[in-house]
């Protein structure tokens, strides 16, 4: 929970947009998450009044006013919340052991109607951990170039 809050917290501060480099992750996140935790300019700003909301409902358990509790389904469902619109921000999962959903990394989602030039999801230049795309296209016209991932290195560690 605390690692969820000062996400939020940090995107919705003063310097929210700016990469975060000294990030201590949680014990248990599976995977290697990039570094700097780099946000997505847009996505923060298209989000920013969610952000708002969650960190409102998060801090009365951050302070301790309230106390987190194993089951509380408000504090379960927030921090879902709260989780997706990191992953959608920084553009990579957070995920903890045990959880059957893709390891923590970089990730790219991309929807699209049809492709007539060139489409690259990921181009990569080192990332030293995990990193996954997906690609949900409808049209790849003759002569298209469609690519799912290129680049140097993806060392799984």
């Amino acid at each position: 929970m605390t690692f969820f809050f000062q996400r939020v917290e940090r995107l919705i501060g003063s310097r929210g947009a700016e990469p975060e480099a000294n990030v201590s992750f949680p014990e248990g996140l599976a995977g290697s998450p990039r570094l700097p935790l780099q946000p997505d300019g847009e996505r923060l700003r298209d989000r920013r009044r969610e952000l708002e909301l969650l960190r409102a409902a998060l801090s009365h358990y951050a302070s301790g006013a309230v106390p987190a509790r194993p089951g509380d389904q408000q504090l379960l469902q927030t921090l879902d919340r709260s989780r997706e619109a990191l992953e959608d921000i920084y553009g990579q999962h957070l995920t903890f052991e045990g959880e059957d959903r893709p390891v923590s990394g970089a990730s790219v989602r991309q929807k699209l109607k049809t492709v007539s030039g060139e489409v690259t999801g990921m181009d990569v230049e080192e990332i030293l951990g995990e990193a996954s795309v997906v690609q949900d296209v409808e049209t790849v016209e003759p002569g298209a170039n469609l690519i799912g991932m290129k680049g140097r290195k993806i060392a799984p560690q």
